[in-house]
């Protein structure tokens, strides 16, 4: 049986329910350790994502977190000349969040305030290398 998916490779039942009831634990992170599909970003086709990055997205609601990683490649230059990233989403209890993105030494290349969020999460980090997007326990 075939599951017709959109161009973020989710499911209609998926899709219908994104950004509603979002369920996101930190638990439910560490199953990744791997990822067997990566997907291409429709924003930015050269940056790829892995299964755990579509998982934060889809139960955190969270594609507009891929999109702002993926899009800095392409529009911050101080961004796109690391080879290596990390990237912190830390929100704060007004709902307001920081997005901060590092070299590997622990230099802020990046930061954007985020005037309001509905993640359900206090933080959550990314790497970004070799174009993919992936939660640092799939590296």
């Amino acid at each position: 049986m075939t599951t017709a998916h959109d161009s973020a490779g989710r499911s209609p039942e998926r899709a219908s329910h994104a950004g509603t009831g979002k369920t996101l634990t930190k638990a439910d992170l560490r199953q990744f350790t791997g990822s067997e599909t990566w997907y291409r970003h429709p924003m930015n086709q050269k940056v790829l994502y892995t299964d755990g990055a579509k998982y934060v997205a889809e139960a955190g609601g969270a594609y507009w977190l891929l999109d702002e990683i993926a899009l800095a490649q392409r529009y911050e230059p101080a961004v796109a000349g690391e080879g290596f990233q990390l990237w912190k989403l830390t929100v704060k209890a007004d709902r307001t969040a920081t997005l901060v993105c590092e070299n590997g030494n622990g230099k802020a290349v990046y930061t954007k305030e985020i005037e309001f969020t509905d993640f359900p999460l206090d933080e959550i980090s990314f790497y970004f290398t070799n174009n993919v997007i992936l939660l640092p326990s799939e590296y």
